[in-house]
């Protein structure tokens, strides 16, 4: 199967929710043009309550099409933009990518992912029984989750439906896959003390700091509503 982009998705505001559009344009360094969560920091209000300062590394949410498909299997209305991401595709397995990994989308655009998207108790907003819908548990019992990925955008460019991705993995060694079990990631900077080693704070304790060692990365724990 080919890889590729299968509907791209906006918000002006902070919606859950976002629109489903013809293209949109990524910007370098900043995130999706007009979209509320563009910007060199942090956007999502949760955390700049906490500290705006802090750098944006969830500039773009993709979720795979085939977790919608399985959504819908099991009784969910849920559609492209549903669930608040920018991109959604087809063909990746979005969920076992290092941290690190670069997304070519379309001709110039390129995402550099982050670590995994946190499922929170907006999900039940938006449809009851959705957030115990995309957690789950391996065969050790670590958690699972399955509500995409975030990312950096390090080249810009538009991208539409019908796009080819191409999947570039880290340069030289790196982690075992950030979704491997789910909740499992490792530092993005090379300096960083963790690199190549788990991350095992509670998901709410990581706060995306520069001098954070698990720079705020999805990790080995409960998922803490925020």
């Amino acid at each position: 199967m080919t890889s590729r982009v299968t509907a791209v998705s906006r918000s002006a505001t902070h919606t859950f929710s976002k629109t489903p559009l013809e293209s949109i344009r990524l910007l370098a360094g900043l995130g999706v043009e007009g979209d509320a969560h563009a910007g060199v920091t942090v956007k999502h209000r949760s955390r700049v309550a906490r500290d705006p300062s802090q750098p944006n590394l969830r500039q773009v949410h993709l979720v795979h099409a085939e977790l919608h498909d399985e959504l819908r299997e099991a009784g969910f209305a849920v559609r492209a933009g549903d669930m608040g991401e920018n991109v959604t595709t087809r063909g990746v397995d979005l969920l076992a990518l290092p941290t690190g990994t670069l997304l070519h989308l379309g001709e110039t655009a390129v995402v550099e992912v982050t670590g995994l998207r946190n499922p929170c108790v907006q999900l039940d907003g938006f449809q009851h029984g959705l957030m115990k819908a995309v957690l789950d548990r391996d065969e050790e019992g670590n958690l699972v989750r399955k509500a995409g990925v975030m990312g950096i955008v390090v080249a810009g460019g538009e991208i539409r439906p019908g796009d080819p991705i191409r999947v570039e993995p880290p340069a030289g060694p790196h982690s075992s896959p950030a979704g491997m079990s789910g909740s499992d990631a490792w530092s993005r900077s090379p300096t960083s003390p963790t690199r190549g080693r788990l991350c095992r704070l509670p998901a709410v304790a990581c706060s995306r700091s520069p001098t954070s060692p698990c720079q705020g990365l999805p990790t080995r724990g409960p998922v803490t509503p925020r």
